[in-house]
């Protein structure tokens, strides 16, 4: 053989011939074309034939064979051998095209729930990131990975990491935007990890960092000069998206807390905001925004006693579902857990069983635990009121045990296992044990101003101490669970209160107490019978009779309301 001083391409081009003359056999015989390819490097070639070799051998792999982290690790050396040599963008872009198609392919990992293996492929875009000194893309990508990490509930891996990415945006110097949008997603991650916690007072100082961060962005231009590092022209999402995603966290803290009033606000401006950019912009993410804002607004209605509004939005939900299947997929369990929560709003108990039950079944337990939690919950709230499902209710109960291995993180939802425990003691006429649950959903809900849960358990505990003969003590519970209520607003918590303190008053000698209370009830109940018979009356009301398959498109009238307000209270 000649040697390399002699003749120093023709062992180059004589293996490039076979290698090129086994991928176009018929059929292809790839694996001695991989062979001729790997042995160029025996020969210590130039650093233009090494990354053109890396080119070929990538591209042989991806096109030809499933062994794509070999693909990858060839096609990673192309580019980065090709960074180093002037005058060589054939390469270069030949390999960075052929990257960003397979790290698309190998990301639907993600669309496929293998969170595991999209987390490592994110762990290897963060390293890569790092050997190309872009500290930016290198933080795009771990925060990319810590939201999987969320996803899983891998808490303890994702602490460390929101660690590291804090330390790496607050210390990356480069395009003002670029640096903003990188503190959004980081903050954005923060708020969330509080959130799916429960944790919504000590969310409260992340959550005004990333409202002050996005008015930040708003006033940048989009012009500022781009990066030097071609590893940096990566971008997250555009301004006007981050600023519809910071709405849609502040909704769902708002509706966490009881703020029902601030979260129609921010829905509203966020709903406003997609309709401008859908207007001009296809993307699916502006759907997904659009369909997760009009769940949370859903039970806001509900609860400020707006039924027949909710139930147009739930609609609103089905069409935007129809038109995106896997839109569809990913919400399913939570379109049938809202009708479920309409059908107790309406008091269609069967079918609010039956449209939690359908929602527990398409419910993917992988990803989807609080919602599972909260499906369960919400669950055993209907077998309590039904009164007759007692091996369902208690079967259950154990599976949300408050006291005992609760299966979530969730603070918020801990709480609420403890108001249902009350609940249910207190229809079996079990109340020192119902007065235990209750307290402790108090010193709960108080802990971290969860409004809602508070006022709830407040007005059953001068429930219990009203029955109890108590009249003062139920009076002290009575009456901050009407001025909770009226903030936030609760439309059954009024109703519950105003019942109560008109007997109270009553029981108290307090005739104009009792009069103005006994008044209160009467509006409340003639608000609520109205949205009652305007819901009921909706073509949309047969949607509690869907519990399989896709949504349906099309709602007869109905004739008239087929409940009544009886159990209300």
């Amino acid at each position: 053989m000649a040697s390399n001083v002699e003749a120093p391409e023709s062992w180059y081009l004589a293996l490039l011939g076979f290698a090129e003359h086994f991928r176009t056999s018929s059929p292809p015989k790839i694996r001695l074309c991989v062979h001729c390819l790997q042995a160029v490097f025996q020969f210590k070639p130039p650093q233009r034939v090494e990354a053109r070799t890396h080119l070929q051998l990538g591209s042989v792999l991806y096109h030809h064979t499933k062994n794509s982290e070999l693909a990858r690790s060839h096609l990673e050396k192309a580019w980065l051998i090709s960074q180093q040599i002037p005058q060589f963008e054939d390469v270069k872009f030949e390999a960075a095209s052929l990257l960003s198609e397979l790290y698309c392919q190998q990301q639907l990992h993600t669309l496929e729930k293998d969170l595991v293996s999209a987390c490592d492929l994110l762990g290897v875009g963060a390293e890569y990131a790092r050997v190309v000194g872009s500290e930016y893309t290198r933080a795009l990508f771990l925060l990319s990975k810590g939201m999987l990490l969320l996803m899983e509930r891998k808490l303890g891996e994702v602490h460390p990491l929101l660690t590291l990415c804090g330390t790496i945006v607050e210390n990356w110097q480069g395009n003002p935007i670029q640096k903003e949008s990188l503190r959004v997603f980081f903050l954005v991650l923060q708020v969330t990890h509080y959130l799916d916690a429960g944790q919504v007072k000590s969310v409260k100082p992340c959550l005004k960092q990333l409202q002050q961060c996005i008015q930040t962005i708003s006033t940048l231009h989009d012009d500022e000069i781009l990066p030097s590092n071609p590893a940096d022209l990566f971008h997250w999402l555009p301004k006007e998206h981050m600023c519809v995603l910071v709405y849609l966290v502040t909704v769902m803290h708002s509706m966490q807390a009881g703020y029902l009033e601030k979260a129609q606000k921010y829905t509203d401006k966020a709903l406003m905001q997609l309709e401008k950019l859908k207007m001009l912009d296809s993307s699916p993410i502006l759907s997904t925004f659009q369909v997760i804002l009009l769940e949370h607004i859903i039970m806001c209605r509900l609860v400020t006693g707006h039924k027949a509004t909710a139930l147009q939005e739930i609609s609103q939900v089905c069409q935007l579902c129809q038109q995106s299947p896997r839109l569809f997929t990913n919400h399913a369990a939570q379109l049938h857990t809202l009708l479920g929560l309409y059908c107790i709003s309406v008091n269609c108990m069967d079918n609010a069983e039956a449209q939690f039950t359908a929602a527990l079944r398409v419910s993917d337990l992988t990803t989807h635990q609080e919602l599972w939690a909260f499906i369960v919950t919400n669950l055993a709230s209907v077998y309590i009121r039904e009164g007759n499902r007692h091996q369902e209710l208690y079967s259950l109960l154990e599976r949300i045990n408050p006291d005992h291995n609760f299966p979530v993180s969730s603070h918020c939802l801990r709480a609420a296992a403890f108001y249902i425990r009350g609940l249910l003691s207190f229809f079996q006429g079990r109340y020192n044990e119902a007065k235990r649950f209750l307290r402790e959903t108090l010193k709960m809900s108080n802990a971290e101003d969860l409004n809602r849960l508070t006022a709830c358990s407040l007005v059953l505990l001068g429930h219990i101490f009203y029955v109890l003969g108590n009249h003062r003590e139920s009076n002290n519970m009575v009456v901050p669970a009407m001025q909770l209520a009226s903030k936030i607003p609760d439309m059954s918590v009024q109703l519950w209160s105003s019942a109560l303190l008109k007997d109270l008053n009553k029981a108290l000698g307090n005739t104009i107490d009792a009069h103005e209370a006994a008044q209160m009830h009467q509006n409340f109940s003639q608000q609520l019978l109205q949205d009652h018979i305007a819901a009921c009356s909706l073509p949309e009301h047969n949607l509690i009779s869907w519990t399989d398959g896709p949504p349906p498109g099309q709602f007869q009238a109905q004739n008239g309301p087929t409940t009544s307000l009886a159990s209300l209270l």
